[in-house]
């Protein structure tokens, strides 16, 4: 295929996702142009018969590129087939944890021990399995675990149009907020690598004086003045339920500059990370969250990474102790060809004009 070909399709798309204000789509097609021009550049430079070759790489390439999309479809089927074998486990789970059910084994007569008389289900099930992961411990305050106390179930499901997930919170009624279900939705650009588009949160319903994203603070009047009363305000304040605000991308006419556009860059991925962690590693794997041998094999697997890059360290080190030897080397090399351009130019400067440096010297 040549690249004006290819850019005669791109074109195409560009005008198609343009008219259907298709935002993956015009992506999509600009980098498809962009990439063409460059595929020009690099082909045009090629001889006639290397070119052949490249093309017909290029061939190749397309056909393993048509496999890959298959393996892609077939993975997110096979993904959505799983998800719905799941989901009788995730049900039985909810009904243990809630107590909506009992366990097998458990005694249903009437308890003497007081604990398991008011104990129901599982308590702090679920604040606990976030608790006990490093990425969403970092985002729980004291203040928020008594409302995560009221979780009773975390659900995801993928979505199409547009391309993501969505994350769903389901809470008892509680003394902090009106909601019953609070969700987090992301919207993908590009699955695979990924690529984050935009997250959409829930508006949280506050009872007065719950909110648990702010605090009052409260200032004494300055001395003198005529109002006694003390001043207060709202403040910001870290809490998991930020969560559902997640940072907003401004509109396109919006101009930010580096620090700022750098700032929201981190903003987005560590919202990310705390959104795909919940999916991930939570949702399908939330008693050994609770029980704490998740982290085990988090630490495990989080070790061998830790091997890796020392021995990537260790092979750079070498590299590098290799790489100094051999300047060292090259050094002592230097070193002798210069002495030995000195004596010989010392020997020149005795047949010829006493003053003049031979060209050896010019290179010092």
């Amino acid at each position: 295929m040549s690249a004006d070909k290819d850019n005669n399709i791109n074109m195409a798309d560009l005008a198609t996702a343009l008219k259907e204000e298709n935002q993956e789509g015009i992506l999509n097609a600009l980098k498809g142009l962009a990439g063409g021009q460059h595929v020009e550049e690099v082909l045009s430079s090629l001889s006639p018969n290397v070119r052949k070759r490249v093309d017909f790489l290029r061939e190749i390439q397309s056909q393993h590129d048509e496999l890959e999309t298959k393996f892609f479809e077939e993975r997110a089927a096979l993904e959505a087939r799983y998800q719905k074998l799941y989901q009788p486990l995730y049900n039985k789970r909810y009904e243990i944890v809630t107590g909506a059910v009992e366990a097998e084994g458990v005694t249903t007569e009437a308890s003497t021990n007081e604990e398991d008389a008011e104990d129901k289900g599982v308590p702090d099930f679920w604040l606990n399995a976030l608790k006990n992961n490093d990425v969403l411990s970092e985002e729980i305050t004291e203040r928020d675990e008594g409302a995560l106390k009221y979780l009773k179930d975390i659900k995801w499901a993928r979505i199409d149009n547009p391309k993501g997930f969505k994350l769903e919170f389901y809470f008892d009624t509680n003394p902090y907020f009106k909601n019953t279900v609070l969700t987090k939705t992301y919207h993908m650009i590009d699955e695979d690598e990924p690529i984050l588009e935009k997250a959409i949160g829930t508006e949280i319903e506050w009872y007065p004086g719950k909110c648990l994203t702010q605090k009052l603070l409260k200032k004494k009047p300055k001395k003198g003045s005529k109002n006694n009363k003390p001043i207060t305000k709202t403040e910001d304040c870290e809490s998991f339920f930020n969560f559902f605000s997640p940072p907003q991308v401004p509109e396109e006419d919006e101009d930010l500059d580096e620090d700022a556009a750098e700032e929201l860059q981190n903003q987005m991925e560590q919202d990310y990370d705390v959104g795909s962690t919940i999916r991930d590693k939570i949702i399908p794997h939330a008693v050994s969250w609770f029980t704490g041998e998740a982290i085990q094999d988090d630490d495990i697997d989080m070790d061998d990474d830790d091997d890796d890059d020392e021995d990537l360290d260790d092979e750079e080190d070498e590299d590098e102790d290799e790489d100094e030897d051999e300047d060292e080397d090259e050094d002592e090399g230097q070193a002798k060809k210069k002495v030995s351009g000195q004596k010989g130019a010392r020997a020149q400067l005795g047949d010829g004009q006493q003053g003049e440096r031979p060209p050896e010297c010019k290179q010092q």
